[in-house]
């Protein structure tokens, strides 16, 4: 009897120990989340606009959006870094350089705090090969905006998108520095500006990133910039710089990562206007110092004033008047305007026979004559010459065309409704006129006179200059 009792009471315990463990294995794990559509995937991106990712997810028997988060990291390896991203859905403007990225979403169940990896790609591209790259000032602020071939899509402010920082104050050119020995092409995009407290900006043509800032491109960069003027004719950059020339390097192969940047200013006591030319022959100028028309040899060499001087209507090396408002030198026959001190405005004519720089250098001046369309001359007014020596300025809220040869001073059609001009571009028969928020091209053809092309509206501010790539 003792012996069964005992037996009784195990199995009463082994049935007891058996229901116990039949609860354990009724035990059920939380739903994972399932993305759709989306591990492993690429993802194209287009640099400077927005990348939005918005995977459908799943999650049985819970709400996704309130029960998981959601974390993007997108890995940068040529800058050993990874940037990283949180919230649903990823939406960002996208501003890394065109490659094919990996990435990472790592989605948590904020339940039990369990991760979940969902790995994909990122192809970005890039979508300024063709379009109009815009400078402008909207309310003191610069801003660079693109505009694609449609014509009416515009990605405003896209410098600001990029990078969250503004550009500097004062704009007064949108260069376009080419690719070595390739004039008219658009490598880098150089933000000139006259800001004491932010320099110059350059940035990839083909990205709108951030290259770098303007003192490094040189190999020591002076104490202070005043960037104020540059040109490309040669396909390599020069400029004024400080009052100075500066010359691009060009003695390294042009892949080196020292071709086309500034080492020292062209040695001399001058202090050049940023109007000035450049020929194959020789570098051409006005000297605010002195008064006087300067040159500099192809390679940068500063004769100033050692020419001579076949004329009288004017003295070169001593015009008497510093503040040129225009001139864009030329072999044949160059046309400059200054003001005077007592506000006249006055039109000169001559000849620069330079092209034997090491053997004949001779100014001839023509003319010397009160300027025609004076009366129309403001403070801010922009000029623009054609390649038969015909002038465009613009006055308030109207542009002028002037031909030199007979004095013919007349206004264009094109009525711009009161909106002062902030810009003009010639390119060929096509005048370029920027007002508050509009590019308007204009006809200025044979037989043309400023008749309105077409508008693109929607730029933010007033333009300051564009670049027309590949259109």
């Amino acid at each position: 009897m003792k012996f069964r009792y005992i037996a009784y009471l195990l199995s009463l315990s082994l049935l007891a120990a058996c229901k116990k463990d039949l609860g354990n294995y009724t035990y059920m794990p939380p739903s994972e989340p399932v993305i759709v559509n989306f591990t492993d995937r690429t993802f194209d991106a287009l640099v400077g606009d927005s990348l939005i990712l918005q995977p459908y997810v799943e999650l049985d028997g819970a709400d996704p959006y309130k029960d998981l988060t959601f974390d993007w990291e997108i890995f940068v390896d040529e800058a050993a870094r990874t940037d990283k991203y949180t919230g649903y859905p990823l939406k960002i403007v996208y501003n890394l350089s065109p490659k094919t990225r990996t990435a990472k979403l790592t989605v948590t169940d904020k339940r039990n705090q369990m991760k979940y990896f969902f790995p994909f790609k990122i192809a970005g591209n890039t979508q300024f090969t063709k379009g109009f790259t815009v400078l402008s000032v909207d309310a003191g602020v610069t801003k660079l905006s693109f505009i694609k071939p449609d014509s009416a899509s515009i990605l405003s402010n896209l410098y600001f998108s990029l990078h969250n920082e503004n550009l500097p104050d004062n704009p007064v050119q949108l260069f376009a520095k080419p690719y070595a020995y390739q004039p008219g092409t658009a490598e880098d995009y150089w933000v000139i500006a006259k800001d004491p407290q932010k320099g110059s900006v350059i940035i990839d043509g083909n990205t709108m990133l951030r290259k770098r800032y303007f003192p490094d491109q040189f190999f020591s960069p002076p104490a202070s910039i005043i960037t104020e003027r540059f040109e490309a004719s040669k396909g390599w950059a020069t400029g004024i710089i400080n009052g100075k020339l500066y010359l691009s390097v060009t003695t390294t192969a042009p892949f080196a990562p020292d071709w086309g940047k500034f080492s020292n200013p062209q040695a001399g006591d001058y202090e050049l206007s940023p109007y000035y030319g450049n020929t194959p022959n020789y570098y051409f100028g006005f000297d605010i110092k002195t008064k006087a028309f300067v040159s500099f040899s192809s390679n940068g060499g500063y004769s100033g004033t050692e020419y001579q001087v076949n004329g009288n209507a004017f003295n070169p090396k001593n015009i008497g008047m510093s503040n040129l408002l225009f001139m864009q030198p030329v072999p044949g026959t160059t046309y400059a305007f200054f003001k005077d001190d007592a506000g006249s405005i006055y039109e000169l004519s001559f000849g620069i026979d330079m092209d034997n720089y090491f053997s004949t250098r001779v100014i001839k001046p023509y003319t010397k004559k009160l300027f025609k369309g004076s009366a129309m001359v403001n403070a801010d007014t922009k000029w623009q010459r054609s390649g038969t020596d015909v002038f465009y300025f613009s006055s308030n809220d109207k542009i002028y065309r002037y031909n030199p040869i007979n004095e013919e001073l007349r206004l264009l059609d094109a009525n711009f409704s009161g909106k002062k001009i902030s810009m003009l571009k010639l390119s060929g028969n096509v005048l370029t006129a920027g007002v508050d928020g509009e590019l308007n091209f204009l006809d200025v053809s044979v037989g043309a006179n400023g008749k309105l092309i077409k508008s693109i509206k929607g730029i933010p501010g007033a333009p300051v200059d564009f670049i027309s790539k590949n259109l």
